[in-house]
């Protein structure tokens, strides 16, 4: 039997637990943040999965990860689907959570708008310096808040990868939605967003353009993960292991079948506001990479959390073979 014929067949006869009955309900206190890299969180739910797993998901919506911590911190979640970055700030902090499994990689990207965007015909440090020339001002560029995924990416990326002109660019850090709708509204030049954020200002403006995607900005760069809290794994593993599962899933589902997973993602993630063609189009974009093993991203979680300490977002390393469990991955995988 096959690696892949064998995990549905776990992840079936888990279900087949929760469709007998055997499996009493249980809530799981979800939060997330709304970006196509925790999809699985929407086809889980919209595909019924977790019901039948006697899971029953209480999901709340945060505008970036660090604010999630803070939900973490005090309780009030058992899981956790957004960036890893605040989760090794976290750690270093003392919350015991685990990444027990990955969600994507490469979900970042660099739009720009307006004059930088008409400048953006080769180099794009080339670009930020001669904007900052023609406007008499550096770029602002939109980001999350310090220590999240898409303020670290950016950050490496215009250092490391491009090494810009520190004086042509001034980044700013806000919500998710104030990212995109600053953007939108001129009120910045370029940010570093996630889908659907990409697809929908593509739609809106098609002078709109990407300076940086995925690997060009930082190779194999690690996005949003599934993290349980320390206390929650040792309370019901045997939920935890089910969870995994459906994650697995889920996973294969959005890799197999974007036309069906977004619908899911319509519903759940755009309330019904945004037409589900968006969403099939931010489902195989780019800046969608599908992926469930954590061990697919330890090494590159390494690199991102040696610019952190570089930033001065972590003060001390964060333990990351503590960080990742993939032991829950592994039970969930051979399951019987």
């Amino acid at each position: 039997m096959g690696l892949r014929t064998s995990l549905i067949s776990g992840v079936v006869a888990v279900l087949a637990l929760g469709a007998a009955g055997t499996v009493s309900a249980a809530e799981l206190r979800v939060g997330f943040i709304p970006v196509i890299g925790v999809a699985q969180l929407f086809v889980i739910e919209g595909e019924g999965w977790d019901r039948q797993a006697g899971i029953t998901i209480s999901p709340t919506q945060f505008e970036s990860g660090p604010a999630m911590i803070s939900a973490l911190a005090s309780g009030t979640l058992d899981a956790y689907y957004g960036g890893i970055g605040p989760l090794m700030v976290a750690q270093t902090k003392g919350l015991d959570v685990r990444v027990v499994a990955a969600d994507a990689v490469g979900e970042m990207a660099v739009v720009a708008r307006g004059p930088l965007a008409a400048l953006a015909t080769g180099e794009a440090a080339a670009a930020l310096k001669a904007f900052a020339a023609q406007e008499k001002r550096p770029a602002r560029i939109a980001s999350q808040p310090s220590g999240s995924v898409p303020d670290t990416v950016l950050r490496y990326w215009l250092t490391t990868m491009i090494k810009a002109d520190p004086a042509t660019y001034e980044v700013v850090g806000m919500g998710i939605e104030q990212t995109q709708q600053a953007l939108l509204a001129g009120a910045v030049d370029a940010a570093s967003v996630r889908e659907p954020t990409l697809t929908l200002v593509q739609e809106r403006d098609a002078a709109a353009k990407v300076l940086a995607i995925g690997n060009q900005m930082m190779p194999d760069q690690p996005g949003s993960v599934l993290a349980l809290t320390g206390d929650f794994i040792r309370r019901d593993p045997a939920m935890a292991e089910r969870l995994v599962a459906l994650h697995v899933r889920a996973t294969d589902l959005l890799n197999r079948n974007p036309e069906q997973a977004a619908r899911h993602l319509q519903k759940g993630l755009g309330k019904g506001l945004v037409p589900v063609e968006v969403f099939r189009r931010a489902l195989v974009s780019p800046a969608s990479n599908f992926i469930a093993d954590p061990g697919r991203i330890r090494v590159a979680t390494g690199v991102m959390q040696e610019f952190q300490l570089r930033l001065g977002v972590l003060k001390v390393p964060a333990d990351l073979d503590r960080l990742f469990d993939g032991s829950i991955y592994s039970a969930a995988r051979t399951a019987k």
